[in-house]
């Protein structure tokens, strides 16, 4: 009897089907080549490194500012649900989102994508959100690897990671270190849980069912906040910012205070979003969803008092920025009055 030859295919690793989906991101490179003026080579996708052409940004002092992310647990929702066409957005949304913290205008993205088994359609679902994550942030996918993965991950299981890259001048950098007393925080809302919390979610829906509607809220896309707040940084409207992410809104905003002053925040002008009021209803402690969620607060801006009817023009009516508190000099770190509505 003839004894059966290994392979890498029998192993669960189809190379074939790998090669079939980087055929399929050449020629969708190529057709978005032709629409934008990308200073990537779009000969180059497929090769070992990615290249982008800086000769021509004109930005004095430039500084390279990078960020890499992933989008969590929210992977296993889109996995439940089959929702696979915005999880992109999330993913590059997280990373660009950090850049802008620093005035940092976005210029390339990176993709990670491994799966336990390959599936083209599903995964050309989520490189069309990466897409469209790059488009809203004003830069290029010009590079990534899917690595099959049998046995590490189950056959439907995936994980997602992005790297991106920004530039700003030295002299635009927004930090900490422009924060002044009395300084405006002002939020920015979100456009629902974005991509952080999703373990607390998940372990809620293990015990409820849910309808159609929170299913669409659970799985709605990140805001993306490069094009209004690169148009804020060019103006010189802000001091500092801070992106909302794990931790909370407390936590990520004192990451922009400097460490001789402190935040007042009145907890009763946030403005809930319906998702959280669903989440705070489980049984969920307001201590536990200030600290884990943004509780409809993507966003920080610490900004002169001047400056915010100037800053509010600048954004559309469902992500119009308000003021929730101010910077002080008290001996106590964080100053939270008043209680979240419900």
């Amino acid at each position: 009897m003839k004894k059966m030859q290994n392979s890498y295919k029998k192993s669960g690793v189809n190379i074939l089907l790998a090669n079939k989906f980087v055929k399929h991101i050449h020629k969708l490179s190529k057709k978005i080549g032709k629409k934008t003026k990308n200073s990537i080579d779009k000969d180059n996708i497929g090769s070992f490194g990615s290249l982008y052409d800086i000769s021509k940004i004109k930005i004095k002092d430039p500084v390279i500012v990078s960020s890499t992310d992933g989008v969590g647990t929210k992977l296993d929702l889109a996995n439940k649900y089959k929702k696979f066409d915005t999880i992109g957005i999330d993913l590059v949304a997280m990373c660009v989102n950090d850049l802008i913290v620093q005035g940092a205008k976005p210029l390339f993205f990176l993709d990670y994508i491994a799966t336990g088994k390959l599936d083209i359609n599903k995964t050309k679902k989520i490189l069309k959100g990466i897409l469209k994550g790059c488009k809203l942030s004003g830069c290029d996918l010009i590079g990534g690897e899917t690595a099959e993965m049998p046995g590490i991950y189950k056959k439907d299981d995936f994980d997602l990671a992005g790297f991106s890259v920004g530039i700003v001048s030295k002299k635009k950098i927004l930090s900490k270190k422009n924060v002044k007393i009395n300084d405006v925080i002002l939020a920015i809302p979100s456009s629902g849980i974005h991509s952080n919390g999703y373990s607390l979610v998940r372990a809620i829906l293990k015990k409820n069912k849910i309808s159609k509607s929170i299913k669409n809220d659970l799985l709605k896309p990140t805001k993306i906040y490069s094009e209004e707040i690169l148009k804020l940084v060019h103006k010189n409207y802000i001091n500092a910012s801070a992106h909302i992410t794990g931790g909370g809104l407390i936590e990520n905003l004192l990451r922009s205070v400097p460490d001789k002053f402190s935040v007042k925040i009145d907890l009763s002008k946030i403005k809930i979003k319906k998702i959280f009021k669903w989440i705070k209803s489980k049984n969920i402690s307001d201590d536990e969803m200030i600290k884990t969620f943004n509780c409809g607060v993507g966003f920080c801006l610490i900004v002169p008092r001047k400056n915010i009817k100037k800053i509010i023009k600048f954004f559309p009516k469902e992500y119009l920025p308000y003021e929730i508190g101010k910077i002080t000099n008290s001996s106590k770190k964080i100053n939270l009055y008043n209680s979240l509505k419900w």
